[in-house]
């Protein structure tokens, strides 16, 4: 009996070294509990809101401890500021509660994610340094304090209605398959579907949410994690004991890492909505099927490109006032996004040569309006050559974004030109065959048309249940057969 008491205690207790993630079998064995009960409430609005409210709460607990107060004061505090917006009348009023939220919300992310930097910075210039504890950042902070900024915005530009009761705006701001690495959920998509009645799943949404969850176990556990643990965290741990050649394929491994790692939550998180009864946008299209750069920052993170576009970008003045304070503007954009992702050089290196990729491809446009074309208009030689070359400067970039220095940086880029030794090729072939071969098929992948990707999931909506679950027992048994460590945790939890 005390066993069983304190295994209870172990659920219910915050753990930092195991923070709950949708790979882990805590997770399946916690959403298995929580969707039996959430069947029998899909007629009881209010009831339905408060439990799953509850069961967000509890899991964002269960990844990042006390924090969970601070989404309770972020919903709260835009809630009621919500409201003001609301009824003001005046302009000068609207825009003072609109203030004070980006305020509250932009100065709690501060702290918590530059307060380490800036005064890193500060004790370069003082003879005698400050002392300090390293700041632990919230997981998800990002994520939700965006989202809650666009509801926001959006009703201050009237594009959405203001919520009536605190419990369903906490409903949004916290429902936890987006909660802690997106994608960012607008309030304009997600809250007309807050008070469905009946929630109804059909089967076409149940199959198209097991394959996508089925999906994302994939990219995440299998693909990513393997060439991870194997292969891409040796290259950036000390580039200089490999070869030029190694440093590559590190480089390109890392580029399919965190596709897969990223992309695979997203999936996840829209399956397991989809499993609820809501829906998602999404927010990866194939992104390094872009033929240029401004499409690929269409396809990548997509939640992510368009609220910056919407409420940074188009807020600085977009395109509407020439094209040199265009090209600023974007640049700008670009380099806050690089800084949101973290806060060291490097990011503002990869965030500042995305917003030159940008300008530069725009000003391209402009000199020579047969490059206009995009997708399928574009000539079919001039889009392989721009995929080529699209992909190959994100995965240059790539490089700053996940070094840990830019010295590391540096030294990857010398052994790739001075050091790169194509004599080892089949060796490397054979040393890390199981690397190259998971690289490959997620490559192969994802590659796949649009229409073969369709095809395939009509299919897989016709399947019948007992198939969903030999499928989703063969993937556990193959993420058991390639595991060789502790689950890792998602690449974006760190931002």
């Amino acid at each position: 009996m005390a066993q069983q008491f304190s295994n209870l205690l172990d659920l219910l207790r915050y753990n930092p070294e195991e923070p709950l993630l949708f790979t882990s079998g805590l997770f399946l064995f916690l959403f298995l509990g929580f969707t039996f009960l959430y069947g029998f409430m899909r007629r009881t609005v209010t009831l339905r809101i408060v439990y799953v409210t509850l069961f967000s709460l509890y899991f964002y607990y269960k990844t990042s401890g006390l924090f969970f107060l601070l989404l309770i004061f972020t919903a709260t505090s835009d809630f009621f500021i919500g409201q003001c917006i609301a009824s003001a009348r005046r302009r000068w009023a609207k825009r003072f509660w609109v203030g004070l939220s980006v305020c509250i919300n932009l100065g709690m992310l501060g702290y918590f994610k530059y307060t380490d930097f800036l005064i890193g910075i500060l004790n370069d210039f003082l003879a005698d340094p400050l002392e300090f504890q390293n700041i632990f950042l919230p997981i998800g902070i990002s994520f939700f304090t965006f989202q809650s900024m666009s509801y926001i915005v959006d009703l201050y530009r009237e594009k959405v209605r203001p919520l009536r009761r605190w419990i369903d705006y906490l409903f949004y701001i916290s429902f936890f398959p987006q909660l802690v690495a997106g994608p960012i959920v607008r309030a304009r998509d997600f809250i007309p579907q807050i008070h469905q009645r009946p929630l109804t799943v059909s089967r076409a949404q149940f199959g198209e949410g097991f394959w996508l969850i089925l999906c994302g176990l994939f990219k995440k556990a299998v693909i990513s994690d393997f060439i991870s643990l194997n292969f891409v965290d040796r290259i950036f741990d000390n580039p200089t004991l490999y070869t030029g050649l190694e440093n590559l394929v590190g480089v390109l491994g890392y580029a399919m890492q965190i596709y897969c790692d990223f992309s695979g939550y997203s999936d996840m998180a829209i399956g397991i909505a989809l499993l609820l009864g809501f829906r998602f946008n999404a927010n990866f299209d194939s992104p390094y099927k872009s033929a240029t750069i401004t499409e690929f920052w269409r396809r990548w993170h997509i939640s992510l490109s368009s609220w910056l576009k919407d409420y940074l970008y188009i807020s600085l003045g977009g395109n509407r006032k020439g094209r040199v304070r265009t090209y600023l503007n974007l640049l700008i954009t670009m380099l806050l996004g690089g800084l949101w992702h973290g806060a060291a050089i490097r990011f503002l290196v990869w965030g500042g040569a995305h917003g030159a990729g940008l300008a530069v491809h725009k000003l391209t446009m402009h000199l020579a309006p047969g490059f206009r074309a995009t997708g399928a208009e574009m000539p079919r030689w001039r889009r392989i050559i721009g995929i080529l070359f699209t992909f190959s400067f994100v995965c240059a970039l790539w490089v700053f974004f996940r070094a840990e220095s830019m010295e590391v940086a540096g030294q990857i880029f010398t052994q790739i030109f001075t050091a790169f030794h194509p004599e080892i090729f089949f060796d490397f072939i054979t040393g890390y065959r199981w690397v190259v071969v998971l690289l490959a098929i997620g490559y192969a992948l994802h590659f796949t048309s649009a229409r073969v990707e369709a095809q395939t999931l009509r299919v897989v909506q016709r399947l019948p249940i007992f198939v969903y679950a030999l499928l989703m027992t063969g993937l556990i048994w193959l993420i058991m057969q390639l595991k060789s460590g502790d689950v890792q945790p998602f690449i974006y939890f760190q931002f």
